[in-house]
C-alpha cells in the first residue's frame, strides 16, 4: 500500500451531472480555500455519462475517472481505489460542501478517534410539511442508528479498504451497508462513526421528479430491492432542468 500523498480526497460520483455538478465543484472549491494548509484533490467518477460531466468536471480542475457500469457502489469505489488521500470523502454531485463541514470533518479525522461518518441534511430547501417530514424523519434515523446518507459520508483511507469499500451487489443502500461495515471495523481500533449536526444542502429533485407516493415507496421499501436495479430507478433516472 502506498503512502497517502494528500490529506485527504473527495469523490464525486456522477452520472448525467451537468445541470448540477457545476455548484457542488463550486461549493467544494470555496471549501478547500477555507484549509489552505491542507492538500486534498477532488475526483469526479463519470459513471457514463451521455452530456457534459465529465467536461466540466475537468473545467474545474477535477481528477476525472471512467466508470462503465451504471451502478453508485461502483463509481464510489472507482473514485476511492485511485484516491492517493489520508481521508475520503465522499459527495454526492448535487450537494454542496461548506466550509463548516469539511473543517470539522478534517478536525475530527485528525483527531484519531473517529473512523468515519455523516451530516445531518438541511430542511429548509423545501417548504411542503410532507416534505420535511420524510427529511426529518432520516435525520432521525440517523442519529440514532448512527448511519451516514450517501450524499456526504466520510471515512479513513485505510477503514474503506480494510472493510472492502461499498458492497458491488446493491444498487441503492451502499452507504447504509458501509456504515455498519465501518462501524465494526472502528469499534475493534477503539474509534467512533460519527453523525455530525451541520446541515447540509443538497438539490432535492427527486421531489421535482417523481410524485409523493412514489417516492415515499422507494425510501421505505427500497432495502428490500436494493439489488434489483429496474426498480430502484428513482435513483438512477434523470431529468434535465432546462
Amino acid at each position: 500500500m502506498m503512502k497517502p500523498s494528500c490529506d485527504y480526497s473527495i469523490v464525486i460520483p456522477a452520472y448525467n451531472e451537468e445541470d448540477f455538478l457545476p455548484n457542488t465543484l463550486a461549493s467544494v472549491k470555496e471549501a478547500q480555500l477555507s484549509v489552505p494548509q491542507r492538500s486534498g484533490e477532488v475526483i469526479v467518477v463519470d459513471n457514463n455519462s451521455t452530456d457534459k460531466t465529465a467536461q466540466i468536471a475537468k473545467e474545474f480542475g477535477a481528477i476525472v475517472v471512467f466508470e462503465p457500469v451504471n451502478q453508485i457502489s461502483r463509481a464510489r469505489n472507482a473514485g476511492a481505489k485511485i484516491a492517493n488521500g489520508k481521508y475520503f470523502i465522499f459527495l454526492d454531485a448535487d450537494t454542496t460542501l461548506s466550509q463548516r463541514l469539511l473543517q470539522k470533518t478534517l478536525e475530527l479525522l485528525d483527531s484519531g478517534k473517529i473512523a468515519g461518518g455523516g451530516t445531518i441534511v438541511d430542511d429548509k430547501q423545501v417548504s411542503l410539511a410532507r416534505e420535511k417530514f420524510l427529511i426529518r424523519l432520516w435525520n432521525f434515523i440517523s442519529r440514532v442508528r448512527t448511519l451516514a446518507a450517501g450524499l456526504f459520508l466520510f471515512c479513513l483511507a485505510e477503514g474503506w479498504r480494510d472493510v472492502g469499500g461499498f458492497d458491488e451487489t446493491v444498487y441503492i443502500a451502499e452507504e447504509l451497508i458501509f456504515s455498519k461495515r465501518l462501524k465494526k471495523w472502528a469499534k475493534k481500533k477503539n474509534m467512533k462513526f460519527c453523525i455530525l449536526d451541520i446541515p447540509i444542502q443538497t438539490s432535492w429533485r427527486k421531489y421535482q421528479w417523481f410524485d409523493y407516493k412514489t417516492l415515499v415507496f422507494g425510501l421505505t421499501f427500497g432495502w428490500f430491492f436494493k439489488k434489483n436495479k429496474a426498480k430502484c430507478h428513482i435513483w438512477y433516472d434523470r431529468k434535465q432542468i432546462h
